[in-house]
């Protein structure tokens, strides 16, 4: 599933991610189920038991590289020294 916020939707959300320190997935699982009045029903963790979750569910990102205009991720992987 993917999921399309408003800008400010998704600012909110972000604000909310790292006020609390929750991941913005659990958030928005926690608020559906609310909608949807499974807020009392068992949920699932999100991670099974042989991974270990995050410290920080979330953090700001910045990218450190900046593709030249017209060039996409893959064409990064379609190299002629690519087996």
């Amino acid at each position: 599933m993917n999921l399309r916020l408003r800008d400010d939707a998704a600012a909110a959300l972000r604000a909310e991610s790292e006020r609390t320190g929750r991941s913005q997935q659990e958030i928005l699982r926690l608020a559906v189920d609310e909608h949807l009045g499974l807020a009392g029903s068992a949920r699932p963790t999100p991670y099974p038991d042989w991974v270990t979750p995050p410290e920080r569910p979330y953090r700001s990102v910045k990218p450190i590289l900046h593709l030249p205009k017209g060039m996409t991720t893959a064409d990064l992987l379609d190299r002629e020294d690519r087996i």
